[in-house]
């Protein structure tokens, strides 16, 4: 046993929890006991509490609950004993050793952490010299300020074969000591141990702890076979078990910060940079399990943002494919996908944090990028191929090893299928047979197998229902949860007249048809509520699977739009699109705007769709736990969920007049 119960009772009784929590919650004495806002839950009333007799903290808004090392492993995202050995640190009493050989062998670890802190200080002081012009060069052309190098300790490794070696060596450090920790390079072939790192810029890792545990280097030279080289596994460095920028990212998660997960250390020092301090990065690897359980306990659903182009979205799809087994009830992920050829370390160059904020507000959940690659660029016109595909999904969900999540995985994907193959509104053929490329009984297809597509099926909402027997039963509307929902003007709107917003996005549709061509899956699975919006979104998407859309100039494209929707019968639906349209200053919709105006508007108008949609089934759920149970925690959810829905109404109103000052045409 690494700690005896009595030395943990003694370090128990040292600290009282109120002191370890104090450190990051804001506590007020109430009685017997301490109260303060959750560290777990955003929350506006207190609902945490720490009782330092009992010895223990609980909150209720979580349901979390422990001691002094339990919440020391929830908050900063340690092991059981690195917690033990923090709160030790906390109340200065030393560390027993289970034995000779674990005293000699916990003293030889901190032997080798200083070994790896004297490297980083070698690297950092020949990045200031005149040896390092070359890679500080490289570091401004990648926009790396030098108070930015010095946050990270950056550094640079001298192209000399002995440069460390001999550094160290002056410093009284051992030639083995070098070894164990994978400075040098050795072996019985190689008579002589050298630097394993040489001219590179040095990127330090760091354990949760902050302690050097590893380096990562990035040769300045093209003609070089590894252009990032990192260390090898080490008695301190297991390159599976750890994320580049963890210590720091792990304090900015529990200030607030979004979690994000990037591919390469220039990605997360850029996005550092530009505001978001909650990121991290494998370590030269795929995505390991021991890192997603890291991941976890920094954030309940950490946005993996990947590079724009094949091998990022192959990466996101082996994520998605990774966590599934793993997910909990609240623990999931959401992917961003970065423009198709950049990197977050060029967007955020280019764009700063305000394009970085676009693309993480568009982050999708975990079941749509799911949703996305089995139903890419197929066509389900013949009952075979929609059997396989609810194979492949069944497949897929039955991976889940959580009850509860698979229970729900299964119904939402089963609303997904039932929803895409549904009857047209037309009666003549089911919406499945577009879907996923709409390439119907011709095969002709819009995009290729495997591609990822912006946007995705939302969960819920209209469609027709599927019986506990799998037979479909028809479609059935949204059904509110409660009288009070069912008359809210929200419902109201749903049954009667068409949204502004689901008009804006048909507005948009028709006046800039190559938007289908761009984003034809995100189109065909958006969530309408009104049935006018879904008549005319069929015909929209038929009316541009015809040929003579493709090829022509944009204003001839939306001429021909407006004149096959005419003759389709579509008249009477156009005009109430045009009436539910109350103001033109949504710029970005209109005929004759500019490409990047008519993209912006676009992914905003999605985007707060989606949250509206998401905000109503939240609201769904809020009231059936209220009716259920009339506790404070469910009236402040209820509210809770009405003000953000009130907030979404409010934001729509950012994106009018978007361009129009600028004048600027279809360019």
């Amino acid at each position: 046993m690494r700690f005896t119960p009595q030395f943990l009772e003694e370090l128990r009784a040292r600290l009282p929890v109120s002191e370890v929590v104090g450190r990051r919650v804001k506590l007020k004495r109430a009685g017997k006991e301490f109260k303060g806002l959750s560290p777990f839950k955003q929350e506006k009333t207190p609902s945490f509490t720490v009782n330092d007799q009992k010895g223990f903290y609980h909150c209720f808004a979580s349901g979390k609950h422990g001691n002094i090392f339990d919440f020391i492993m929830e908050t900063e995202g340690l092991g059981f004993i690195e917690a033990v050995e923090a709160a030790a640190s906390q109340a200065g009493m030393p560390i027993p050793a289970a034995s000779p050989d674990a005293a000699r062998h916990e003293q030889r670890r901190k032997t080798l952490y200083d070994v790896m802190d004297l490297a980083a200080k070698f690297f950092a002081d020949t990045l200031a010299s005149r040896a390092g012009a070359k890679a500080r060069g490289y570091l401004a052309d990648r926009s790396i300020q030098p108070a930015t190098q010095v946050q990270f300790r950056m550094g640079y490794a001298p192209a000399d074969r002995f440069a460390l070696k001999e550094h160290l060596g002056k410093l009284g450090i051992p030639v083995e000591d070098m070894i164990e920790t994978g400075l040098l390079i050795h072996g019985d072939d190689i008579p002589v141990p050298y630097d394993r790192f040489r001219d590179r810029v040095m990127f330090p890792i760091a354990d949760p702890r902050g302690r050097i545990i590893a380096f990562g280097g990035r040769a300045l030279e093209k003609d070089v076979p590894a252009k990032y080289l990192n260390s090898p596994e080490t008695s301190l460095f297991h390159k599976g078990h750890n994320l580049y920028n963890i210590a720091a990212a792990r304090q900015a998660v529990h200030d607030g910060a979004p979690l994000i997960v990037a591919e390469g250390y220039v990605d997360v020092i850029a996005l550092v940079t530009v505001g978001f301090a909650g990121a991290v990065a494998p370590l030269g690897t795929a995505l390991t399990e021991d890192q997603l359980a890291l991941l976890w306990k920094m954030a309940d659903e950490p946005i993996l943002c990947f590079d724009g182009d094949s091998a990022g979205q192959r990466a996101a799809f082996r994520a998605a494919d990774l966590a599934l087994p793993h997910l909990q009830p609240g623990k999931s992920l959401r992917f961003a996908l970065m423009p198709e050829g950049q990197d977050p370390d060029d967007l955020a160059r280019s764009g700063g944090r305000a394009a970085i904020e676009e693309v993480m507000a568009a982050a999708r959940p975990l079941a749509d990028m799911l949703w996305s690659r089995e139903i890419a660029g197929g066509s389900f016109a013949t009952p075979e191929r929609r059997a396989a595909l609810e194979a492949r999904i069944n497949e897929l969900t039955g991976s889940i090893r959580d009850e509860v999540v698979r229970r729900y995985y299964r119904q939402d994907f089963t609303q997904r299928l039932a929803r895409m193959f549904a009857p047209a509104e037309d009666g003549t053929s089911f919406r499945g047979s577009r879907t996923g490329g709409f390439g119907g009984e011709s095969g002709r297809r819009f995009a290729p197998r495997g591609a990822f597509q912006p946007g995705g099926a939302a969960r819920g909402g209209r469609g027709p229902a599927l019986s506990t027997a799998g037979r479909f039963t028809g479609r059935q509307p949204y059904q509110p949860a409660s009288p009070h929902l069912a008359s809210s003007p929200i419902m109201r709107g749903q049954r009667s007249a068409m949204s502004r917003r689901e008009a804006l996005i048909l507005h948009a549709l028709i006046n800039h048809p190559w938007l289908l061509g761009d984003h034809l899956e995100e189109i065909a699975a958006l969530e309408l509520a009104h049935p006018e919006a879904h008549r005319l979104r069929a015909g929209i998407i038929a009316a541009f699977a015809q040929d003579h859309h493709r090829g022509s100039g944009p204003e001839e494209q939306a001429g021909k739009m407006r004149a096959d929707l005419a003759t389709s019968g579509f008249s009477d639906i156009l005009q109430r699109v045009e009436k539910a349209i109350t103001t033109r200053d949504v710029w970005g919709a209109e005929p004759g705007a500019a490409h990047e105006d008519v993209l912006s508007t676009w992914r905003q108008l999605i985007a707060l769709h989606r949250q509206f949609h998401s905000l109503l089934r939240e609201l769904k759920d809020a009231e059936l736990a209220l009716g259920q149970e009339a506790s404070e925690a469910n009236h402040e959810w209820l509210r809770d969920v009405k003000a953000r829905l009130a907030e979404v109404d409010g934001t729509e109103a950012l994106i009018e007049g978007f361009g129009e000052s600028s004048g600027r045409r279809r360019g």
